[in-house]
Formats: structure tokens, sequence, C-alpha cells
């Protein structure tokens, strides 16, 4: 959890409040629900993974716009 907010403090330097933070935690999002698909064999079924992917394409749109 340190070297998370500490990879949010260096964030930080390049970006604004807001998107640093939309990014931190939409990261977080999709490593803790990949995390439960691989390691406890959670259902990974294609509206979920669908969702995942709109997750990620809202972080590369707002660090491309940042």
């Amino acid at each position: 959890m340190a070297a998370s907010i500490g990879f949010l403090g260096l964030a930080l330097k390049s970006l604004p409040v807001g998107t640093a933070y939309a990014v931190w935690t939409g990261v977080g999002t999709v490593g803790t629900t990949v995390l439960g698909i691989y390691l406890f064999n959670e259902p990974a079924m294609s509206l979920r993974l669908a969702c995942i992917g709109l997750i990620l394409s809202g972080i590369i749109g707002l660090r491309l716009t940042s």
C-alpha cells in the first residue's frame, strides 16, 4: 500500500490531481479484478472482461488528454 501511494505521488508530478487519482483507482480496480480471476478462479465472463476494457480505455483516454 505504501508503494502504491508513493507511485501516486510520482504521478502527481506530471498529471493533474483528478486525472492521477482516476488512473490510480482504475489501475487498482483492474489489477484487483484480474488477480481475482487468476488467483481465486472468479468467473471471467465476457461482460466482465468488456467492463475491464472500458476502464482501461478510460484510463488511456485520460492519460492521452492530460
